[in-house]
Protein backbone atom coordinates (compact mmCIF):
# COMPACT_ATOMS: atom_id res chain seq x y z
CA UNK A 1 0.00 0.00 0.00
CA UNK A 2 1.06 3.57 -0.54
CA UNK A 3 1.34 6.26 2.14
CA UNK A 4 -1.68 8.56 2.03
CA UNK A 5 -1.46 11.76 4.07
CA UNK A 6 -5.23 12.13 4.47
CA UNK A 7 -5.54 8.56 5.72
CA UNK A 8 -2.54 9.06 8.01
CA UNK A 9 -4.14 12.17 9.52
CA UNK A 10 -7.44 10.33 10.11
CA UNK A 11 -5.57 7.38 11.61
CA UNK A 12 -3.51 9.57 13.95
CA UNK A 13 -6.55 11.54 15.10
CA UNK A 14 -8.44 8.29 15.74
CA UNK A 15 -5.66 7.18 18.11
CA UNK A 16 -5.81 10.34 20.24
CA UNK A 17 -8.32 10.84 23.04
CA UNK A 18 -11.41 12.50 21.54
CA UNK A 19 -10.91 15.85 23.28
CA UNK A 20 -7.31 16.02 22.03
CA UNK A 21 -8.23 14.94 18.50
CA UNK A 22 -10.87 17.67 18.34
CA UNK A 23 -8.30 20.26 19.41
CA UNK A 24 -6.11 19.71 16.33
CA UNK A 25 -6.76 20.56 12.71
CA UNK A 26 -5.70 18.31 9.87
CA UNK A 27 -3.03 20.91 8.99
CA UNK A 28 -1.51 20.70 12.48
CA UNK A 29 -1.25 16.92 12.28
CA UNK A 30 0.11 17.18 8.73
CA UNK A 31 2.80 19.53 10.03
CA UNK A 32 3.96 16.83 12.47
CA UNK A 33 3.90 14.24 9.67
CA UNK A 34 6.03 16.56 7.54
CA UNK A 35 8.49 17.04 10.40
CA UNK A 36 8.75 13.26 10.83
CA UNK A 37 9.37 12.65 7.13
CA UNK A 38 11.86 15.53 6.94
CA UNK A 39 13.72 13.85 9.80
CA UNK A 40 13.66 10.52 7.95
CA UNK A 41 15.12 12.21 4.87
CA UNK A 42 17.77 14.19 6.78
CA UNK A 43 18.90 11.16 8.78
CA UNK A 44 19.10 8.90 5.73
CA UNK A 45 16.34 6.59 6.93
CA UNK A 46 14.64 6.73 3.52
CA UNK A 47 17.72 5.18 1.91
CA UNK A 48 17.08 1.41 1.61
CA UNK A 49 20.78 0.73 2.19
CA UNK A 50 20.52 2.28 5.66
CA UNK A 51 17.24 0.66 6.70
CA UNK A 52 16.73 0.23 10.43
CA UNK A 53 18.04 -2.95 11.96
CA UNK A 54 16.21 -5.40 14.16
CA UNK A 55 18.30 -4.10 17.07
CA UNK A 56 15.78 -2.96 19.70
CA UNK A 57 18.31 -0.62 21.32
CA UNK A 58 19.03 1.08 17.99
CA UNK A 59 15.32 1.43 17.26
CA UNK A 60 14.73 2.94 20.70
CA UNK A 61 17.57 5.44 20.21
CA UNK A 62 16.21 6.37 16.78
CA UNK A 63 12.73 6.90 18.24
CA UNK A 64 14.19 9.09 20.99
CA UNK A 65 16.08 11.14 18.41
CA UNK A 66 12.98 11.46 16.24
CA UNK A 67 10.88 12.56 19.22
CA UNK A 68 13.49 15.12 20.27
CA UNK A 69 13.60 16.47 16.72
CA UNK A 70 9.81 16.79 16.48
CA UNK A 71 9.64 18.55 19.86
CA UNK A 72 12.43 20.93 18.84
CA UNK A 73 10.77 21.81 15.53
CA UNK A 74 7.35 22.31 17.15
CA UNK A 75 8.91 24.55 19.80
CA UNK A 76 10.32 26.74 17.01
CA UNK A 77 6.91 26.94 15.31
CA UNK A 78 5.10 29.72 17.14
CA UNK A 79 1.85 28.87 15.30
CA UNK A 80 1.82 25.25 16.45
CA UNK A 81 -0.84 24.32 18.97
CA UNK A 82 0.38 20.75 19.43
CA UNK A 83 0.84 20.13 23.14
CA UNK A 84 4.14 18.60 24.23
CA UNK A 85 2.14 15.94 26.08
CA UNK A 86 0.62 14.78 22.78
CA UNK A 87 3.83 14.51 20.75
CA UNK A 88 4.63 10.94 21.79
CA UNK A 89 1.09 9.73 21.00
CA UNK A 90 1.10 11.45 17.61
CA UNK A 91 4.49 9.99 16.67
CA UNK A 92 3.46 6.52 17.85
CA UNK A 93 0.25 6.70 15.83
CA UNK A 94 2.12 7.88 12.73
CA UNK A 95 4.59 4.99 13.03
CA UNK A 96 1.69 2.58 13.58
CA UNK A 97 0.09 3.89 10.38
CA UNK A 98 3.39 3.39 8.50
CA UNK A 99 3.64 -0.17 9.80
CA UNK A 100 0.07 -0.91 8.73
CA UNK A 101 1.19 -0.33 5.14
CA UNK A 102 3.88 -3.04 5.21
Amino acid sequence: MEYNEKEAIRFILSKLPQERAQAYSDDEILNVIDIIWDYYEESGMLDPASAMTDDDDAEERELQQLTAHVRKMLAKDKDSTILADDVDAIISAEIEYENSLL
